[in-house]
């Protein structure tokens, strides 16, 4: 996909700038600010995605509606209007949060569970996290599925611990088959 290699592209360019200004952190709550205003408000991302729309008046709107964001942030809508590809702001603020992630050694545990996580569980997962993963900063994000029944599917990057009723269920299925 063309425009994610370009989010990612626009992503290492602003993590450099920030980080040769020490902004980096700042940035970065500027970008998790940025990606969950344009996906949490659709008529801002019809406004933003529409070609119709000439892309001055998208500059002004993303540069109203954000003004209180750091310089660093700011200057990507001007690199956005020069390029006519603010279709993909979303997708570099996402991009940017992932990289910064990378850059300070944190990684993203995504937890599926039938129900929303209590404490026992996450108690649970924390513990399977530190078999699994040698790093020292996790976050947890808890997707919900009622299609696993029950337990959980941990995916750590590249890794994925599957203790869900669903695959025990599918793996008797494939014992009983045989």
């Amino acid at each position: 996909m063309a425009s994610t290699r370009a989010a990612i592209r626009y992503a290492k360019a602003i993590l450099e700038i920030a980080n040769s200004k020490n902004a980096t952190s700042e940035v970065s709550a500027d970008m998790a600010l940025i990606a969950s205003t344009i996906q949490s408000n659709s008529e801002l991302n019809s406004f933003i995605q529409n070609p119709l729309v000439r892309t001055e008046n998208k500059k002004d709107v993303v540069s109203e509606v954000f003004a209180s964001v750091n310089p660093v942030t700011q200057s990507i809508f001007q690199l956005l209007l020069e390029n006519k590809r603010f279709g993909i702001l979303d997708s570099i603020a996402v991009e940017y949060n992932k990289l910064f992630d990378i850059m300070n050694g944190v990684e993203t545990a995504k937890v599926t569970t039938a129900v929303p996580m209590d404490a026992a569980l996450e108690a649970k997962v924390l513990a399977k996290i530190a078999t699994i993963s040698s790093s020292k900063k996790i976050t947890i994000e808890n997707i919900v599925d009622p299609a696993i029944i029950g337990g959980f599917i941990l995916r750590i990057g590249d890794k994925q611990y599957n203790a869900s009723i669903a695959d025990r269920l599918q793996v008797l299925k494939r014992e009983l088959s045989n």
